[in-house]
């Protein structure tokens, strides 16, 4: 993640490039564009995309100007995480001269890099607050001292400012020019049984491991809590829109029914009047047809009586006009 810029999805199915665009995004438009691509993805049909979209939580504003820095500054965030494998190297061997010169290096590139964050995140339209710088200074310094805090800053996505462990060095110097807090490299002793003093530090140094230990695991846990609670979440503000969508389905089946039957309705009573009609026109064809009969009968007749009218007249015609 070190060294990459901010990312810009566009139409991207990459679920991993959605989320650097998110982390890279000022706290103050993280949930608008969060909610956005969370639906883009539903829209796609990636549900599992959408979920882990949504479930993404909102950093403080320390630790975006931590991503900030990280994507912004490239070469300089690869030094500081090397720089950050030495002192935890020379911390772990009690190397007290390793140390005091890495603690120096430290403290000028922790303010280094704190005000670089302070800048970049100005320059994005975010002025940082005198706490939210020391919130910057504390992340860097917990990245140097912790392993698993160096991982969670080179992934770029905080959602939080990071805590150093309280037995790593803090930096600042002693009245013997050694780091506060740094272990001395370990003497000669003059007897084979370790001094009382030794042995305070060493269960000093057990009560501080198991505590960050104990811290580590809450943290976890907590983490862990708020991942599963963002999935359920999202996966509860899944089922509300399939929820709403299957109620739309139903009303628009609804409404096409009613229009259905309000079709069948006419449709019948449609049919009623053309079978009346038709029935009207059947008794108007009946009447008609017996008429035509009737006046065939009539002409008929009346030719008959033509036809012997006639016959009669020439009966007539013909008695009367023959030879005497």
């Amino acid at each position: 993640m070190v060294g990459k810029g901010v990312r810009r999805p566009g139409g991207t199915h990459d679920v991993e490039e959605v989320l650097d665009e998110l982390y890279a995004t000022p706290p103050s438009d993280f949930v608008s564009l969060r909610e956005q691509r969370a639906a883009a993805a539903r829209t796609d049909g990636r549900p599992q995309d959408a979920r882990r979209i949504h479930a993404a939580r909102r950093p403080t504003l320390a630790a975006w100007a931590a991503n900030l820095l990280l994507r912004a500054r490239g070469q300089e965030s690869r030094r500081f995480l090397e720089l950050g494998r030495a002192l935890r190297e020379a911390y772990g061997n009690l190397d007290a001269e390793g140390i005091k010169e890495l603690s120096e290096q430290r403290r000028s590139i922790v303010s280094a890099l704190s005000r670089q964050a302070a800048e970049l995140a100005g320059e994005a339209g975010h002025r940082l607050s005198d706490a939210a710088r020391q919130d910057v200074e504390a992340t860097l310094r917990a990245v140097l001292a912790d392993q698993d805090a160096a991982d969670r800053w080179a992934a770029g996505r905080l959602e939080n400012a990071l805590t150093p462990p309280a037995d790593f060095p803090a930096g600042a110097g002693t009245t013997t020019g050694e780091p506060a807090g740094a272990v001395a490299a370990p003497r000669p002793s003059k007897s084979s049984q370790p001094s009382a003093r030794s042995r305070a530090k060493d269960e000093l140094a057990e009560r501080r491991r198991r505590r960050q230990e104990q811290e580590d695991e809450a943290r976890r846990a907590a983490e862990s809590a708020g991942r599963r609670l963002g999935e359920l979440r999202a996966a509860h503000a899944d089922a509300e829109g399939e929820l709403r969508h299957a109620q739309d389905r139903q009303d628009q089946a609804r409404r096409q029914q009613a229009e259905a039957e309000q079709r069948l309705s006419r449709a019948e009573q449609d049919l009623r009047h053309a079978q009346e009609d038709l029935r009207r026109a059947e008794r108007e064809r009946r009447a008609a047809d017996e008429r035509r009969r009737a006046a065939a009968d009539a002409v008929a007749r009346a030719e008959q009586e033509a036809r012997d009218a006639e016959r009669k007249l020439r009966r007539l015609t013909g008695q009367t006009s023959g030879p005497a």
